[in-house]
C-alpha cells in the first residue's frame, strides 16, 4: 500500500495541480487554517469527496508528519457514466455495464475487472464511498485489464440505476434471494448487471430499483459463490446470449 498514497498538505495539493487521480482522501477532523481551506477548495473544484476521520486513523496509514491529510492515488482515470452511455448509443453499440456495489476485497475487484475486460464490458460503475481501493494490488490481480476499462465513480448508485433505466438499459441484480436463474432471463439487449458486497450483498436502494433479480443455481452443499466467480459466470452467460443474438442477426 505504501506506494499508493501520499500525505501532507503541499504534496496532495501538488498532486491535484498535476492532474493526478485521487482515489480516496482522508482529512483529519477539525483541521483549520488557510492551507487547509485551499485544499478543500481544490477538492471541491475537482469534485472529490473527502472522508473526515480522527487522527488515529491517519496514523494507521503512516507515522510520519501527514499534517492531517492522506490521499490514495490511482493510475486509473475516472469517467462519468452519464457521458459514456450516450456515446455508446451514438456509436451503435449494445451497452453492457457492470455495477459493483461496495466490494471491499481488492483482489475480488481486480479479478472481476480482468473478466469484465475479457467480455467487453463498456464501463464499470463504483460508488464514491465503500469500495475497495484501485491500487497496485488491484491492477496486478486484473493483469493490467483495469487500464483497458472505463471506471466510473458515482455519488449515488440508486440514481445511477435510475439514469440507466431512463436511457433504455435494463438493470439486473445478482442476489441469492432471486426467484429466477440467470439462464431464464434475456440479457441480449442493453443491460447492466449489479454485484453486491461480499458480506451484505446489494444495498436495498439499488436492489429495489432493479427490474430483474437473478441468481446462479447452487446444487452442492456450499450455499454461496465467491463474488468474483459469480460475477464471471453471470458475465459470460450474458455474453453467450448476446453472441447468439448477434449471430442470428447475421444469418
Amino acid at each position: 500500500m505504501k506506494d499508493d498514497f501520499i500525505f501532507g498538505l503541499r504534496p496532495v495539493m501538488e498532486a491535484l495541480e498535476a492532474g493526478k487521480t485521487i482515489d480516496k482522501i482522508f482529512l483529519q477532523n477539525g483541521l483549520q487554517g488557510q492551507n487547509f481551506a485551499e485544499l478543500k477548495s481544490a477538492l471541491s473544484k475537482n469534485k472529490i469527496r473527502a472522508n473526515y476521520v480522527p487522527i488515529e486513523k491517519l496514523n494507521r496509514f503512516t507515522r510520519k508528519n501527514h499534517q492531517g491529510v492522506v490521499a490514495f492515488i490511482s493510475d486509473v482515470p475516472f469517467h462519468s457514466i452519464e457521458s459514456i452511455v450516450p456515446e455508446l448509443f451514438e456509436a451503435g453499440k449494445n451497452p453492457f455495464i457492470l455495477i459493483l456495489d461496495r466490494l471491499t476485497d481488492v483482489r475480488n475487484f481486480g479479478a472481476i475487472c480482468r473478466t469484465a475486460e475479457c467480455v467487453g464490458i463498456d464501463a464499470i460503475v463504483l460508488p464514491e464511498k465503500g469500495n475497495s481501493p484501485i491500487n497496485s494490488d488491484a491492477i496486478k490481480t486484473s493483469a493490467g485489464a483495469i487500464y483497458n476499462l472505463k471506471i466510473c465513480k458515482e455519488k449515488n448508485l440508486a440514481n445511477t440505476v435510475d439514469f440507466l433505466q431512463k436511457s433504455g438499459i435494463k438493470v439486473f441484480a445478482a442476489t441469492e434471494k432471486a426467484q429466477k436463474l440467470a439462464f431464464e432471463v434475456s440479457m441480449k439487449e442493453p443491460c447492466a448487471i449489479v454485484m453486491g458486497n461480499e458480506e451484505t450483498g446489494i444495498s436495498k436502494e439499488v436492489l429495489h430499483r432493479a427490474e430483474e433479480k437473478i441468481k446462479l443455481p447452487i446444487v452442492g452443499k456450499t450455499q454461496s459463490l465467491n463474488v468474483s466467480v459469480a460475477c464471471g459466470a453471470l458475465l459470460y452467460e450474458a455474453t453467450r446470449q448476446r453472441w447468439e443474438a448477434t449471430l442470428a442477426e447475421n444469418i
